[in-house]
């Protein structure tokens, strides 16, 4: 039984080490995407830049996806007046999220 009790250990130390980093790199790249957004199109630079990634990264606990994440950013570009396509959003954020590993990773 030591032998599956340690398999069993080492399969759950396993699992939250790659939730755990899961987690990290989604937020990273929540946080990339707000300061993209928030430099590039909504004029914002240093802290208030810095505090749109943070609502960007907060928005991302409402509900599981990114449909929060898009809700949100779509609605502050709506009411900058910016248009900024769906697939644009998306494009980014695929892009965002393998820069979020590579950096996560070298940690």
């Amino acid at each position: 039984m030591s032998a599956f009790d340690d398999r069993e250990k080492a399969e759950e130390a396993r699992f939250k080490h790659d939730q755990d980093l899961t987690f990290k790199i989604r937020n990273r790249r929540n946080k990339l995407f707000g300061l993209w957004l928030a430099q590039a199109h909504l004029g914002k630079s240093g802290d208030g830049a810095a505090e749109y990634a943070k609502e960007v990264v907060m928005s991302d606990f409402d509900t599981p996806g990114d449909d929060d994440i898009f809700a949100k950013v779509k609605a502050d570009l709506t009411a900058a007046s910016i248009d900024l396509s769906d697939h644009i959003l998306t494009a980014k954020l695929s892009e965002l999220e393998q820069q979020a590993r590579e950096q996560v990773m070298s940690e």
